[in-house]
């Protein structure tokens, strides 16, 4: 029998709506949002717009959607997307941009998610008949596998601005955007300033069930929608979820502070245990990444064995690499208890796992 989950850490994509969010759901009104007749997905699309400093923005399904809805605008069939080894898109939608669109990907070498401008510029193409077209730089926000890292604002403007020099159009695929914006007390409007595009994931840290909302100029969105359209099409009455949005958004942004107030005492716990190698200080959101090499588990087995033996479910993300997301599903309590079970089970005379299990890295 699977051991029930009683503190989950696998993503922040887990959580659940609050009593409160689902109330407010019920209470939504509603229309065809396809024929732009529902009021409440018009009020999140207006409240994102605002939020970013931009003059439209498309309620979608998730955020993968957001991603290739927006490269399927700025980019035609044999053009290049430049991100950083690391970002979602290369590695967790399924190859999205090639075969949707016939748009390649050009991986930097960044630096915890995070590349330069120098190293913009070292990957552009040149401009002629036989490369692809560099079209399009995507920035991830914060940078998932780079442990929930910041861009910093001074970083985004260098790299926006060789990029537009040089023709390309830009986009952030701002999963986390609100999280930075937290983290560093920096306006998302001044994040978002030097985007041609960027949307915000509605599902993870602000709890609400579905959904992710583009932005950009009116022109973008009128283009968007035409992805929407061949995607997936119409949600109808989508006001009912987008209602969880508009909650999210006016009760649950500020919260995203305990958060990283409880993944920063995860990775101080973590980090006095013996067999694990971390850095605390590298811990600037709700993204904790540890390194399993001298337990004698690789990671898959890690987690099995964790979800076994305590009830807690971590998320593989590499051979030996293992992160832990805190949200708002997760206390303080759930922080120290996970701190003394992974304690007890590294410290015990035998660190085995003789199971088989399979593992799913696709999360955000």
């Amino acid at each position: 029998m699977d051991t029930p989950i009683t503190i989950d850490l696998y993503s922040d994509t887990v959580t659940k709506p609050t009593p409160e969010m689902r109330r407010y759901m019920c209470e939504a009104e509603v229309g065809d949002e396809q024929l732009g007749e529902d009021p409440t997905v018009h009020r999140l699309q207006d409240m994102i717009a605002q939020l970013l400093g931009k003059e439209a923005a498309l309620y979608l399904p998730s955020g993968t959607m957001c991603n290739q809805a927006a490269y399927a605008v700025h980019c035609q069939p044999g053009d290049e997307i430049l991100m950083d080894k690391t970002a979602h898109p290369l590695h967790f939608e399924g190859g999205g941009p090639t075969p949707l669109r016939g748009i390649l990907v050009r991986p930097l070498e960044g630096e915890r998610g995070v590349f330069s401008a120098q190293q913009l510029e070292e990957g552009l193409r040149k401009r002629d008949r036989y490369n692809p077209r560099s079209r399009l730089i995507s920035v991830e926000q914060t940078a998932n596998l780079g442990g929930g890292r910041c861009w910093p604002l001074e970083t985004i403007r260098e790299v926006c601005e060789s990029a537009h020099q040089h023709g390309l159009a830009t986009h952030m695929d701002g999963a986390r955007l609100l999280n930075a914006v937290v983290a560093t007390g920096i306006p998302a409007h001044e994040y978002a300033h030097s985007f041609d595009s960027l949307w915000i994931d509605l599902s993870k840290g602000l709890g609400a069930p579905v959904g992710g909302v583009l932005a950009g100029s009116r022109e973008f969105i009128n283009e968007a929608w035409r992805y929407k359209q061949l995607f997936g099409g119409a949600m109808r009455q989508a006001g009912i979820i987008a209602a969880a949005g508009v909650y999210a958004l006016e009760h649950h942004v500020e919260r995203l502070a305990e958060d990283h107030q409880n993944a920063q005492r995860l990775a101080r716990g973590l980090a006095k245990l013996p067999r694990l190698f971390l850095n605390p200080e590298e811990v600037e959101t709700n993204i904790v990444l540890f390194d399993v090499t001298e337990t004698g588990l690789d990671a898959t087995q890690f987690v099995a064995l964790v979800k076994q033996e305590a009830g807690i479910r971590f998320s593989a993300m590499g051979p030996v690499l293992i992160r832990a997301v805190t949200h708002l599903g997760i206390t303080e309590q759930d922080i120290d208890k996970t701190i003394q079970a992974v304690g007890r089970l590294l410290r015990g005379k035998t660190l085995a796992y003789t199971g088989t299990t399979g593992s799913h890295t696709g999360a955000y």
